[in-house]
């Protein structure tokens, strides 16, 4: 078979890939000819008549372009493939691959990827007299992305025209896009250059282009050069580095081009030099559009949380003096709003009585009131002093455990407000003295608020809520 390998197709199509990882291209019929379309900077399609099975191909790999275009061939294309990695594959469309197309070596950089095919007879014309249907690749390494060519033509696959706006859409968004989260970074690979025939000798180019939240400005540095350069306020850029522009005749050169940018920039410059001048570049309205989609959905997302913050804290949202408090502030909150503002609006002074007041009816209903130590702590506290250290700091963790097993203690149970039942009543309760030792009185205040009304249990929470002290009752 002279190097050629049975490769399946699938509609008329296979792909070459020039990176491991898989992205979504774009579709057919937007760059290219009737041999080859531009999918992705990393992966182009080549089209066959045979609309599913079995072609004969062999990728020939070179290290610079061939010197003439053999005979024999009935259609010749060509484009440029951006390879990170030095890998090469064919696939059909649905994936499939020949064990010699999986992974060719290849230089790392841009490709030219030149597409010889001949005997491409439609299915429904074919005969078993016919010889097979064959393709060629034949790839070399460049520096320089010169577009999509057509070298030859067979006629056997309908004319269409390019649709260089479409094309133009899909660069510019594949951009700006960031990585993947399942794509390699590529490696620091030399810059290239995107080359283009200018459809008039004097281009206007200077000025600045719109791309979304992002800017391209086009700064004229010469009579002949201009400097690219991208601006954003707060989104990323896609280099930050500026590239140079050249005006040689009709030739424009995009020089200190990102090896993954060149083929998507061809085709926006593709656009760029055929597009009305006063019109606006064909990705603006799109990249408007998910803009304004953005923002739609950011505030449905703040709209929901928000409404979910407030039903967390009771119906409305809380204040930032409540939210930088602990779970126990969102917690009274439901079972009282009202009564958490309140405390709130209190002078420190009267936020640290109520936290006394509290603690003391929390020991009361425990019985924890009755035991010396625990009762001389309260009373150093309502007479002005701190909590002793033994209930303070790391200590504090002894005296809990004391509470819950010494068996000299009281033990009693209580049913939690939506809770479990035969929950200890002196677990609950004994925090609610612990809690005086902080430094915030308003914390204070909402810890042993709280700890006190579990303590009371689900028949006795709302009463004592009722009798909480404050100034405007």
């Amino acid at each position: 078979m002279n190097g050629f390998v049975r490769q399946f197709v699938d509609y008329c199509q296979y792909q070459v890939r020039s990176a491991p990882y898989w992205r979504t291209g774009m579709g057919i019929y937007l760059a290219g000819d009737s041999l080859l379309h531009v999918s992705s900077p990393t992966e182009c399609t080549g089209f066959a008549a045979t609309h599913t099975g079995w072609i004969e191909l062999r990728v020939v790999i070179r290290d610079s372009e061939p010197v003439q275009i053999p005979s024999g061939w009935d259609a010749v294309s060509e484009l440029t493939l951006w390879c990170p990695r030095g890998v090469l594959s064919v696939h059909s469309m649905m994936g499939s691959t020949a064990d010699e197309f999986a992974a060719l070596s290849v230089p790392p950089g841009l490709l030219r990827v030149r597409a010889h095919a001949r005997n491409r007879i439609d299915e429904s014309t074919r005969t078993a007299a016919d010889p097979p249907e064959q393709h060629e690749l034949v790839v070399w390494p460049v520096t320089e992305e010169t577009g999509p060519a057509t070298l030859r033509t067979d006629g056997t696959r309908p004319a269409w025209a390019p649709q260089r706006d479409k094309a133009a859409e899909y660069a510019m968004l594949d951009v700006i896009r960031p990585y993947d989260a399942h794509e390699e970074r590529d490696p620091e690979l030399p810059r290239v250059t995107v080359v283009r025939r200018l459809p008039t000798p004097t281009p206007s180019l200077a000025g600045r282009l719109p791309v979304g939240d992002r800017e391209v400005h086009l700064t004229r540095t010469g009579e002949h050069t201009l400097e690219w350069r991208w601006v954003a306020a707060g989104a990323a850029l896609p280099d930050d580095r500026a590239g140079v522009v050249r005006i040689d005749g009709r030739t424009l050169r995009h020089e200190g081009v990102i090896g993954r940018h060149a083929v998507m920039l061809g085709l926006i410059w593709d656009h760029l030099l055929t597009k009305a001048p006063d019109a606006p570049p064909v990705w603006e309205p799109v990249l408007q559009a998910r803009a304004a989609e953005e923002r739609e959905r950011a505030e449905r997302t703040r709209r929901l949380r928000a409404q979910q913050e407030a039903s967390a804290w009771g119906g409305s949202a809380p204040t930032e003096r409540l939210r930088v408090l602990s779970g126990h502030a969102q917690a009274l909150a439901r079972l009282d709003r009202r009564l958490l503002d309140r405390l709130a609006a209190l002078p420190a002074d009267r936020q640290r009585t109520v936290a006394v007041w509290a603690a003391r009816r929390a020991l009361r209903v425990a019985g924890l009131d009755q035991v010396d130590w625990i009762a001389a702590a309260l009373e150093a506290v309502e007479a002005g002093g701190p909590l002793p250290a033994g209930l303070t700091g790391e200590s504090s963790g002894a005296a809990s455990r004391r509470v819950l097993f010494d068996p000299g203690m009281p033990h009693t149970t209580v049913t939690l407000p939506g809770g479990p039942p035969n929950f200890s009543q002196q677990a609950l309760a004994f925090p609610a003295l612990l809690v005086l030792s902080s430094a915030d009185p308003l914390a204070a205040a909402v810890d042993a608020v709280y700890t006190t009304a579990m303590a009371h249990g689900a028949d006795g929470y709302a009463a004592f809520l009722a009798d909480v002290p404050l100034d405007d009752d």
